[in-house]
């Protein structure tokens, strides 16, 4: 029997109705290092012509800061789904898990939509899943479609695919703004929750 999940990245919890809280849908969170989402959100939007407002990555990082970009908050958006982590339909995982432990963040995924894969199946999820494989395919089907206001265009939305880039972009003082914020919007959470937190 098929088991009916959701995967979601970028939707705030409150756009989901409550009927997906309820029902059999599996939830599978998939977390970010906020300071890598700010420098892949730069990016990305960098390439639609309708957001060539945002013209300086300074600029960008102060918008990023105060949460107007578009999906809000990230600290609003993962303190809206962090409640329901413990829950038997909802799995948490993180990018960086995701990067440095693939296949045990495969066994996981298994586990919780209760999926037995054979050996060769896991190896073959493993090569296709790739970053390489994936920005590969992206290439040879003429990247992604994405309608921008009324223009469709075509963007790469797969870049480089690793942890930590942010360190290539923030000025010391950008970090420091930023290690504050953090402290002040995850005060209360616990600590160690992320893997980003012991670095």
């Amino acid at each position: 029997m098929a088991v009916p999940w959701l995967l979601t990245s970028h939707h705030p919890i409150h756009l989901f109705p409550k009927s997906y809280f309820t029902s059999k849908a599996n939830i599978i969170y998939v977390a970010r290092n906020p300071r890598d989402v700010l420098i892949s959100l730069y990016h990305f939007l960098d390439e639609l012509p309708s957001y060539q407002s945002c013209s300086t990555f300074e600029d960008f990082f102060e918008e990023f800061v105060e949460g107007n970009v578009v999906y809000g908050s990230w600290f609003d958006h993962i303190k809206g789904w962090l409640p329901l982590r413990g829950s038997e339909k909802f799995l948490f995982l993180t990018y960086e898990e995701l990067h440095e432990k693939l296949k045990v963040s495969l066994e996981k995924i298994c586990q919780f939509l209760d999926k037995d894969l054979s050996e060769e199946e896991i190896s073959l999820i493993l090569e296709n899943v790739s970053f390489q494989v994936m920005k590969n395919h992206m290439l040879e089907s003429n990247e992604v479609l994405i309608r921008d206001n009324v223009e469709v265009v075509k963007i790469m939305v797969l870049r480089k695919g690793i942890c930590a880039d942010w360190k290539n972009y923030f000025t010391v003082i950008q970090m420091e703004t930023f290690n504050k914020m953090y402290q002040e919007k995850m005060k209360g959470l616990g600590q160690n929750l992320f893997p980003w937190e012991q670095c």
